[in-house]
């Protein structure tokens, strides 16, 4: 296969997320994976790996650990999801994507093992997109000898495709509702599926900020499984918070040792602090397991690290802003962003939802600090319509209107907005990888 073929082939194997009702179908055992891999004679065992679950927090914890590494000297392997432009981004060596020809040349192989297992009957039925890519990224990491990779839990984590990992460190940031249909309809029964990726003896890092239930169920999962629970919030002690340019800066103290590093990431916002610790944490266990990460590498991970789509900042006068805000607790953090470095100035909010998303409870959160909203979709059959969700949410804005293509949405709000001004265009990471991929187009052609 050519890359075209291949990114074809994964996009016949449907939609990532099914609907509930194929959620057996979809993701939820492992044997297809566990399959496929042995078949690959296991490539996620040829490298030590750090593994991440949580609803809020993960791709960020992965970008800083990945640029900690990084910074130390470590060959990486980083996998997360989704992607917002390209299914590259999903796989990346040294932070850099796999490149077209590697990708195509990877699914060749994963497919063709694909085939074979299922003409001897070895798989109970194909491997969905979300397995294949798995696959390819455990088995890309072992081509390109990565001397540490990160996995990022696609969906909950007792039953992803990534939970056949033995992994030295898992990490589960922050817990909060998403994907309930999935999950559960409790925070208790979402935290049992984060906390599904706890393996015996490995130590766990706990993000803190966490509600009673999931804090619970991970302390007495860990136990269970005789793991090193280490805390954040209690493991460490956070000093001198101050924000700068809407990004914080703060030192922080290991409690037991006395350790302490000052933090100045460059990722806006408050809640980029939790993430930061939790990297830091990981990369204090490493440290304790042998790996040789200086202080120096850790302070130089966390103040360079760069994760698109999280609170990313596109131009300046008007300020336009990117951020992938999909659940309540994403969009708390959001509002707490816009009223911190926001108040007072005219905001312009672009806003597409998923059909399985809390609209109502986002909406309540974010459209009060808005001057108005522009109801949009992206170009995805999961998206709600741009009129249905103006009668879904309108009632949470002071003004809205309805421009269904997201790209004369956002020229329109970047036509009507004077220097002073800010657009943010949130609600999908759809929405976003969209328009993240106009502004780009936008920039190379003179206008």
């Amino acid at each position: 296969m050519d890359y075209n073929a291949a990114v074809h082939y994964l996009l016949s194997l449907g939609l990532e997320l099914a609907a509930p009702t194929q959620a057996s179908a979809a993701k939820f055992h492992l044997e297809n994976i566990r399959v496929q891999a042995e078949r690959l004679d296991n490539p996620q065992r040829s490298y030590p790996s750090a593994h991440i679950a949580g609803t809020n927090g993960k791709g960020s914890t992965a970008a800083f650990l990945e640029q900690i590494l990084r910074d130390a000297g470590f060959r990486t392997g980083l996998n997360t999801s989704p992607h917002l432009e390209k299914i590259n981004e999903r796989i990346r060596v040294n932070g850099q994507d796999i490149s077209d020809e590697e990708f195509a040349a990877v699914l060749t192989h994963v497919h063709d093992l694909i085939e074979k297992l299922l003409a001897e009957g070895q798989l109970r039925a194909h491997p969905t997109y979300f397995e294949c890519v798995t696959a390819m990224a455990f088995a890309f990491f072992k081509a390109e000898r990565v001397d540490f990779a990160i996995f990022e839990v696609g969906l909950g984590g007792r039953l992803d495709a990534t939970n056949i990992l033995l992994p030295v460190v898992s990490v589960i940031t922050r817990i909060a509702f998403d994907h309930e249909n999935f999950l559960g309809h409790s925070i208790a029964e979402i935290a049992r599926e984060k906390a599904g990726i706890i393996k015996l003896g490995v130590p766990v890092i706990l993000a803190g900020e966490q509600p009673e239930d999931a804090r619970r169920i991970i302390r007495e999962r860990a136990a269970k499984l005789a793991c090193p629970l280490i805390e954040t919030a209690s493991a460490y002690r956070v000093e001198n918070v101050r924000m700068d340019g809407g990004c914080v800066r703060a030192k922080i103290s290991e409690a037991a040792t006395g350790w302490f590093i000052e933090i100045t990431p460059q990722l806006p916002g408050r809640f980029q602090l939790q993430n930061a610790l939790n990297a830091l944490a990981t990369a204090r266990v490493l440290v304790e397991k042998g790996l040789r990460i200086p202080d120096s590498a850790i302070a130089s991970g966390i103040a360079h690290a760069v994760w698109p789509g999280r609170i990313e900042k596109l131009q300046s006068n008007p300020d336009v802003y990117l951020d992938g805000a999909h659940n309540p607790s994403a969009a708390q953090e959001l509002a707490s962003f816009l009223q911190e470095n926001f108040a007072g100035r005219t905001i312009r909010m672009l806003f597409a939802a998923m059909r399985d998303k809390a609209v109502d409870e986002i909406a309540g959160t974010l459209f009060p600090l808005a001057s108005e909203v522009i109801f949009t979709e992206p170009r995805n059959p999961r998206a709600i319509s741009a009129p249905q969700l103006a009668e879904i949410a309108g009632h949470h804005a002071q003004r809205f209107r309805v421009i269904p293509e997201a790209e004369t949405a956002l020229e329109t709000a970047l036509a009507e907005s004077a220097p002073e001004d800010a657009i943010f265009v949130t609600g999908s990471l759809y929405l976003v990888g969209q328009l993240r991929q106009h502004w780009k187009n936008r920039v190379q052609t003179p206008r």
